[in-house]
């Protein structure tokens, strides 16, 4: 079923042009704009051309999502296959089916809105045009990535996002921006180098680079030796990307150094790319090999779930000084585990629910940044205990809309169902409970067990985080005597009586002293508390934050009520993948 009928050709067409699109407009936001465009401000006018490009980017990625044929998502649509390099039968080979169409849409959508809340609140750094192109050269890559049927066009396309955002973090990005952009580089090309023989090793083992034939023989041309090789090759590569525990060391620094920006699109996209290549490349390509390392990735997934929550637990204690964005990023250490659990059960259940996770976390982490990024700019720091205060106000009392939103982003982070969070983690559960056959049942019930234990450990951080950042901290007691008890003092002698006509003293008239002055206001006190200045008001949500952040409210709602819509699309096209192309 089809919404709209959308010719093959037109198809086609689009695919093409999401994938090529945001690359021609990067290098027009760098040339110099004609004379009837250039507007009166030329740095606003770049930033137009981002919301434009990426706007038409989306619009095709939405068109393409309407005509996609919903009745058979298992077979690849829209397909381009062009020979490319005869001699190594490198082909440009294109194509979606149900597990890479959602990426593929949630790609255009966060970068639209990155695009339309950067023309409203520009990054502080340089020039406007260079933040444009890499943005577009960045959408590009990744929509490639989820795009491309092919193994070395692969590798090209996830490369291609690391120089892009290596320097949004580094020429945009806060303190500590420099060290943050050379450990995430450095991290990110030592994985692709070993990602790279693993993919030529089964290229030229199996005789064919395309992922679509790679999948149909469903290992049955590689020995188990290739297979084993090929999984922990290409599994090291893709694990650092995820990023899988103890790989994960270069996203907390990141995510603090990177501009808002930065941070959705490293959060909301570029994850998911080395968990993609889990389930389009190394699950059908090399079962042997993957049922072999799939006890070991399920226990790094577990305790990264744990490790990950311990770690925004120990950021979330009063008195730390934990950096919010710091702790957004190790939440994804543990929101990432569940997705590499969910692999490693080789079931469809599991599979399933690590897709369906994967966009829920994109869009919540993604809004998330966003939130996180408007209460820094609002307060200047992203220091929690500067956030949480002393006063009891904190966002609620200060700016009620922001607060609800963050509250909002939390308690979906955290899972509550009817919401998209929720379903990922209880179908990966699941998935664990049952895994496939030659697996440990036992060890993947442990696995499912301490999984659990680690959704309770993230309720409990984020809801600390709204207790302080939207609720406040309680008052401070005071160091007094309870009112209670009063201590005597010189008032309370035997006063020798006044001379007539002498005025008498506050100090004689202690109750005359406790009134308050004529005409003010005086706020309720409670015995033994210090009462501190009411909080200065802060600015509310702002349209175009409504604007960009609206959208992903709604589809957080979306996927948890109504899972179907998401999961109808993957689970034809996960079933065909684990049984070797067989719908």
């Amino acid at each position: 079923m089809t919404v709209i009928d959308i010719s093959p050709s037109v198809m086609q067409f689009l695919l093409a042009f999401i994938v090529v699109g945001p690359l021609l407009g990067a290098v027009a936001a760098l040339l110099p704009a004609p004379p009837g465009l250039k507007g009166r401000n030329p740095d606003q006018a770049v930033l137009r051309h981002g919301v434009t490009v990426t706007g038409a980017v989306l619009i095709a990625a939405i068109v393409l999502a309407v005509g996609f044929d919903h009745d058979h998502p298992a077979t690849m649509q829209a397909t381009t296959d062009i020979s490319w390099i005869p001699a190594l039968d490198v082909r440009i080979h294109l194509g979606i089916d149900g597990i890479s169409l959602p990426l593929l849409v949630l790609t255009a959508l966060l970068t639209f809105l990155c695009a339309l809340y950067s023309y409203f609140k520009p990054p502080a750094g340089p020039s406007p045009k260079a933040f444009v192109a890499l943005v577009l050269v960045l959408e590009s890559g990744t929509l490639a990535t989820f795009a491309v049927l092919d193994l070395l066009l692969f590798f090209l396309a996830f490369e291609m996002v690391l120089i892009p955002m290596y320097f949004l973090i580094n020429r945009w990005g806060g303190d500590q921006r420099q060290a943050a952009a050379w450990k995430f580089i450095l991290y990110t090309l030592l994985g692709s180098v070993v990602m790279l023989l693993g993919l030529l090793l089964v290229g030229l083992k199996s005789g064919t680079f395309d992922m679509v034939a790679l999948a149909t023989d469903n290992g049955r041309g590689l020995t188990t030796s290739v297979q084993v090789i090929a999984v922990l090759a290409i599994g090291l590569g893709l694990a650092v990307k995820t990023p899988m525990w103890p790989l994960h060391s270069w996203l907390p620094d990141a995510h603090t150094a990177a501009p808002t920006v930065g941070s959705v699109l490293l959060a909301g996209v570029l994850l998911k790319m080395g968990t993609y290549g889990f389930v389009r490349i190394l699950l059908p390509a090399a079962p042997d090999g993957m049922r072999t390392f799939a006890p070991y990735l399920a226990a790094f997934a577990v305790v990264g779930i744990v490790y990950g929550s311990l770690a925004c637990l120990a950021l979330a204690r009063t008195g730390a000084k934990g950096d919010l964005k710091r702790l957004i990023a190790y939440s994804s250490v543990g929101h990432m585990g569940f997705v590499l659990l969910g692999i490693a059960t080789m079931t469809p259940t599991g599979v399933n629910g690590a897709l369906f996770a994967n966009i829920a976390h994109g869009l919540i982490t993604g809004l998330l940044f966003f939130l996180v990024g408007a209460v820094k700019d609002r307060y200047g720091t992203a220091d929690l205990d500067t956030l949480a205060g002393a006063t009891g106000a904190a966002l609620y009392g200060r700016a009620p809309r922001l607060g609800a939103l963050l509250a909002f982003a939390a308690v979906a982070s955290l899972g509550l169902p009817g919401l998209a969070g929720f379903w990922g983690e209880m179908l990966t559960l699941f998935g664990a409970y049952s895994p496939a056959e030659g697996l440990s049942r036992p060890a993947f019930r442990t696995f499912m067990a301490i999984g659990a234990f680690g959704t309770l450990l993230t309720a409990a951080y984020m809801l600390i985080v709204v207790r302080r950042v939207c609720m406040g901290e309680h008052a401070l007691p005071a160091r007094t005597t309870p009112a209670t008890t009063p201590a005597p003092s010189a008032s309370d002698a035997p006063q020798a009586p006044a001379a007539p006509g002498t005025p008498q003293t506050p100090a004689t008239t202690p109750a005359l002293a406790a009134s308050p002055t004529p005409g003010t206001l005086q706020a309720p006190t409670t015995p033994g508390t210090l009462q501190a200045p009411p909080a200065p008001q802060l600015a509310d949500v702002q349209p175009y934050e409504a604007a960009a952040w609206t959208p992903l409210v709604a589809l957080t709602v979306l996927a948890g009520l109504w899972p179907a819509v998401l999961l109808g699309l993957t689970d034809p096209a996960v079933q065909k993948l684990l049984s070797g192309g067989k719908s």
